[in-house]
């Protein structure tokens, strides 16, 4: 199911946005939500390159909560820019859902994870007990 819910969350919902939000320029705005999944690159810097139980915010660097923050900024820029940073937000929001689900089966799992203390604190606040 979580498998289900993330790639509606990167692949349908930001149709949704476009289709809502952008109305006039639905299939740009879709279009410049999809490309801002290759934030993902950042990836491929890590080793090994794919680890099944890791939570991505603050551990790539285009994940970081600095990065976060210069995407949070953008969204005071024109238009464009503004679809992009949405587009990159909402894959941080969608990461860290996915973060959540992991943490939900396996708190253990996280202890060290660069965002464990975040993890921890949603967490609490949405009632997901530690396993």
């Amino acid at each position: 199911m979580e498998v289900l819910i993330h790639y509606f969350l990167h692949l349908g919902f930001p149709l949704f946005i476009a289709l809502v939000f952008f109305r006039k320029e639905w299939k740009k705005a879709y279009l410049l939500l999809l490309a801002t999944m290759a934030v993902d690159l950042d990836h491929l810097l890590a080793q090994p390159i794919f680890e099944p139980n890791r939570c991505s915010i603050n551990f790539h660097p285009l994940h970081t909560y600095y990065a976060i923050l210069v995407y949070a900024i953008l969204l005071f820029f024109p238009k464009n820019i503004r679809i992009i940073a949405i587009g990159l937000l909402f894959h941080m929001l969608t990461d860290f859902i996915d973060c959540l689900f992991m943490y939900a089966q396996c708190a253990d799992c996280f202890a060290h994870a660069p965002a464990a203390d975040l993890l921890k604190i949603v967490a609490s606040w949405l009632g997901i007990p530690e396993h």
